[in-house]
This record gives C-alpha cells, structure tokens and sequence, in this order.
C-alpha cells in the first residue's frame, strides 16, 4: 500500500524504559544486539539507554560507538539540576560528549511533582527546561524532550502544561513527548488535548503512553490521528508497571490500517521475528496471544473458520500474516514458512526445492512441540537445515562423556583458613570421542559442568580445529519448560557465540539440564564453523584455518 498520510518516526525505548519492567535484565553485548534487531527493522530512532545512570550503560554507549547504525541512536538524561547552569551539570555534560546524534531528556510538568519532587517554583522548571534543550541544541545535538506526566499536568493546570511544551520548542528541541505516564487516560483526552497542543505550537508532537488503563496501544493512535508525528513506545509492551504501549501493535495499525509509513514494506515482514528474537533473548516466553505477531495471531481451528479461510482469508483475517512475516495456521499448515526457510538456508550458501523445505518446516514444528524455539538459536536453525539437506558434517562422533561435581567443605575452626563456613565446588568433565577414525579422550576441569565440558571438548579437537580458538560463550540462559514436574521438568538452555565479528545462538532441551546444555555448546561450536560464518569472519580478518 503506498502510504497517502504523513510519515510517523517509531521511537523505540525497548533498552531504555523498557528495561525498567519486571524481569528485564540484558548485558551491554545482549543490549548491543537487541539495536541492531531494531535497526535491521527500520525503527526511525533507538533510544538507547541513560549513559551518565550506571557503568554498565556507560559500557554500553562505549560498544555503540563502534557500531554503525541506519536508525537515529537517542541517549536519555534529564533536566539540569536546579541552580545549577546547563553547562556545568554533569548528566548534560555526558549526553553532549555522546556520540549519539539525539539526546532525549525529560523534565517535569505536573505541579504535584514539582511541590513534592523536585521542590522548585514553576519558574525554574521552565528555565531548567529552556536552558538544557537550548544547552543540548547548541552542542549541535537534535533534542526530544519529553514532557513527564503532561496529562496529568494538563488537567491540572492546561496553560502551564503547555508553557513547558513552548519552553522546550523554543530552546531548540526537535520533538515534545506528551507523556501518559501514569497510564491513567483515556483515548478521547489523549487525541483531544493532542489536538490542542497541536493548534498552539509548530513543535513537532509525539506520543509516550503507558498502559495502566489497558490503553496504551489506542492512545498512541489517538494522539497521530490528532497530529503528533512520532511514537514512542517499547517492543512487546515491555515496561514498569503493565508496560508501556506496544510499538509491535502500533506500528501495524499506523502503516496497515492508517496508511502512514512508519518502516519501509519490505521490514514489516521482520516484525513478528524481531518480536521472538528479543522475547528469546530476555529468557521470555513469546505471549501466543499478542496482536499481530503472536502464534495464535492467524490461527484458526476447525469448523467454519477454516472453512471460510481456505475460501477466502479476509474471511477470519484482519490482515495478511505475511504481512507482518507471521503465519496463518490451520489443521494441516505444512506450507507455512517455507520462503523463510528458503531465504535462511540462500544466505547460508544452501539452495533448497520445495519438498526440502517443507521437510524442514515438519522437523522445527516437531522440535517445537518438543520444547525448542528457534527465534534466538540462529546457529542450530543453520545446523538443522544442512541435517535435512544431507550436508552436516558433525566434527566428531561421541563416545562418551562424563560430569563430575563435587562440593568440599572445610574442616578447620571458624576464623580459620578452610573453616567450616567456607566450601569449594570442583568440576571436572572426561569427554571421549572420535574423528576420522581416531580415538580422542580428554579430562578438564571448569567453573561449572557446561565451562567443564567446552574445556574438555575443545581440549580434544582443539589440535584438529585450530579455529575453535575464534569462538567463546558469550550467554548462557535456561528456562522450566513444565514447571510443574519440579526438580523432573525439562528444560530449554539458550547458549550464544561469538567470533568476535558475529554473535550466533544455538538451543538444547532435555530432561537434564547438563545433556540440553552440552546439545546446545556442540550446536553453538559447529554453526560457528559452517563455511558461511567461517569466510564471514576470515572476510572480517580475524584469523582462522578452514575445515
């Protein structure tokens, strides 16, 4: 569909704001990656973190200056500090010195908050707000303020909410977020105060919602639809509280429904993987149900909806999966995916027919009944499509391995070296194997049965593959697949890769949590040295020898 609307800039705050919800935990590298997923989408900005908040986000920005990037990168601080000038506070100072082209800073509105936050008059709010978007400006850095709790502010006091919109546009900034921070409102306020603010200032408008009220994802909308330009919003809705408004959903309705262009066409189809990719990597399940981009998004079950989809999809289908590169799923659903699984396997130097990809498609839905999800094991998915086309060539064949842990306490009087209050666990794995005819046997110990076993196993074949060298676990994730069997449960363990150039995941799921993880860092060792991966990194100059 060409877009006939205006465009509207998705303004991504997964690695920010998001990471403020339950259980969101990633390292600078896993941080590093989630950018690129969002870059490779064609998200406008990326806001990336709080720079000047904690080292490890000062590591981050540090690796994402090393790194290129199509989207706009955003840095996030705040307001200069009361009684404090803009060029001497210290957060502005850091957000100036930053290599990324856009800082976002946000500054308060509400009179609450300022009574009984930050304790100053209404006055110096504005020049706080003035002074560090007009600091920021003239350090040649483009500006997004956003303007923290402004429905709430606007009910309360609509004229000083909207001097706090001016005094940023007037400092410089590119963008004013109207921000529902509270996720208190609801969308016939959001696009009606929208509107007004619109008809006040030639500011460009964007939307940050939350989604208290169940709201956030309709709020954006209004607020567009009422003439902000921008959205920001988070990937799946991650966020404190019940999350902010899902960027996933709102961008399909903004490009599908609305006609804006918000991605270029041919990105959209990444939506739904870039939603599991990211879900993987924060050890998350993928919610099924989720608009647009879940498993259960296109899926119909029997009866008359099956009837009317295999008639006509507009029958049961609000829109086309492909669209969003999702899938309709029906009772028999073998076709779904084999262009995917075709392109996949074409970057990996590997052409596959038809049947070929269909016998792949049967396989992961076999896995995935089984417990494995591929979204983040990018290197075992490289693995199983050459196991069907015939041409895996494992690099060894197993004999046997072993894992031996032992706890040992000590013995001496408290206060003592090797008191009864001090322990130390021991690991050693024996791994015995065979390549091209030869017997190898090796014994290493490790920090721990997975470190113990690629210690082992690279002890053994590192002679044989000298490139081993090149690859070192990066991450390490298990999940309870049914927690219900307790300490019995299966369980999935994600490891990923890296060369150094590329970074690869890789998946093991057994009942044992040590037989999964060794599936997984044998996966993770071969797909590193696929011919594809091994003459990317030789292309990189990192120093290999070829199998």
């Amino acid at each position: 569909m060409i877009s006939t609307r205006p465009p509207i800039v998705a303004y991504d705050c997964t690695l920010r704001d998001g990471m403020q919800g339950e259980g969101m935990s990633l390292s600078a590298a896993e941080k590093v990656r989630v950018a690129h997923a969002l870059d490779d989408l064609g998200i406008g900005m990326i806001e990336a973190g709080f720079p000047a908040s904690n080292p490890k986000e000062a590591e981050l920005f540090e690796r994402l200056a090393r790194e290129t990037f199509a989207a706009d990168v955003a840095a996030f601080g705040m307001t200069r500090r009361r009684d404090v000038r803009a060029a001497e506070d210290p957060g502005l100072r850091v957000l100036a010195d930053c290599f990324a082209p856009v800082t976002t800073i946000v500054g308060k509105t509400w009179g609450l908050h300022l009574e009984k936050v930050t304790r100053v008059s209404r006055e110096e709010n504005l020049a706080m707000i003035a002074d560090s978007v007009a600091f920021l400006a003239g350090e040649g850095k483009r500006v997004v303020y956003d303007a923290e709790h402004f429905f709430d502010a606007w009910r309360e006091d609509p004229a000083y909410a909207l001097a706090c919109v001016t005094a940023a546009a007037e400092g410089g900034a590119e963008y004013v977020a109207l921000c529902d921070t509270n996720g208190a409102t609801l969308p016939g306020e959001v696009g009606e105060v929208t509107a007004l603010v619109r008809a006040a200032t030639p500011v460009g408008l964007a939307l940050h919602c939350h989604d208290d009220a169940g709201c956030g994802v309709a709020n954006s909308l209004a607020g567009v639809e009422a003439g902000a330009t921008m959205v920001q919003a988070t990937l799946n809705g991650y966020g404190e509280r019940c999350g902010n408004a899902n960027l996933t959903t709102i961008i399909p309705n903004l490009q599908l429904k609305l006609g804006h262009h918000v991605l270029p066409p041919d990105r959209l189809a990444h939506l739904t993987t870039t939603a599991h990719y990211v879900d993987e990597l924060l050890n998350f399940v993928p919610d099924r149900d989720q608009p647009y981009v879940g498993a259960n998004a296109f899926a119909h079950k029997g009866g008359m909806h099956v009837a009317g989809v295999n008639a006509d999809p507009a029958t049961f289908e609000h829109v086309d999966p492909a669209a969003v590169g999702n899938a309709r799923e029906l009772l028999v659903s073998e076709l779904a995916g084999r262009g995917t699984v075709r392109t996949r396997a074409a970057e990996r130097g590997v052409e596959l027919d038809d049947g070929t990809a269909a016998r792949v498609i049967d396989r992961v839905k076999e896995l995935e009944h089984a417990g494995y999800q591929f979204e983040a094991a990018d290197g075992s998915f490289d693995l199983l499509i050459r196991r069907e086309t015939g041409e895996h060539e494992p690099l060894f064949s197993l004999e046997s391995w072993r894992v031996i842990a032992e706890k040992r306490l000590g013995t001496g009087k408290p206060g003592e070296a090797g008191d009864a209050g001090q322990c130390r666990v021991e690991t050693e794995a024996t791994i015995k194997l065979w390549v091209e005819g030869e017997r190898y046997v090796h014994t290493a110990e490790g920090n721990g049965p997975v470190n113990a076993l690629d210690r082992a196993l690279r002890g053994a074949i590192g002679a044989i593959h000298p490139h081993l060298r090149d690859i070192r676990l990066v991450n390490y994730k298990v999940r309870i697949l049914d927690e219900a069997n307790a300490t019995g449960a299966v369980t999935r363990v994600l490891l990923d890769a890296s060369d150094g150039t590329d970074t690869w995941g890789a998946i093991g799921v057994h009942e044992n949590v040590i037989e999964a993880s060794w599936d997984a860092l044998v996966d993770s060792l071969e797909a590193g040295m696929l011919p594809g991966r091994v003459a990317h990194r030789r292309g990189a100059g990192v120093a290999t020898t070829a199998p």
